[in-house]
């Protein structure tokens, strides 16, 4: 597999805490877990320019990194498992919903979050960038210098 920039990866822990089992325990833990989680989803979309939110192996991710990577920007990348899914949407949806966006949809993968705020999906990124609006964007956002 051809890697023409290194990109940064986070990977998500995996779900809800407990060893293998088939405990339906969906009292506080699964409750801690989600709230754990999105803090740190938190933090990682505060502290990086542009981040993408992926499930494993999507080659829709790969073609948001390699549009990106042609503007020359490096992304940072959280790839997920489809397990975990669901508390990376509710999570998602926590910051969104934080950030006073107006109309909160379930985010649509691979989610694209530029300056901070959910800025959406490949067909809104190649929109953009199509249009002329992406490198201004990732300027203002500081993803891009150039």
């Amino acid at each position: 597999m051809h890697r023409g920039f290194p990109s940064r990866h986070y990977f998500s822990a995996s779900s809800s805490g407990g060893s293998g089992g088939g405990g339906s325990s969906n009292s506080s833990g699964d409750s801690d877990y989600s709230h754990l989680l999105s803090s740190r989803l938190g933090s990682m979309v505060a502290e990086n320019a542009i981040i993408v939110f992926a499930r494993r192996g999507c080659c829709m991710c790969h073609v948001v990194q390699r549009l990106l990577f042609g503007l020359g920007v490096n992304p940072t990348i959280y790839a997920f498992d489809e397990d975990d899914e669901a508390a990376l949407i509710h999570g998602l949806l926590r910051i969104v919903a934080f950030a006073g966006d107006d109309a909160v949809e379930l985010p649509e993968f691979p989610a694209v979050f530029i300056g901070g705020k959910l800025f959406g999906g490949l067909e809104k990124l190649m929109a953009a960038h199509i249009s002329g609006d992406l490198v201004p964007l990732l300027r203002k956002a500081g993803a891009l210098w150039l």
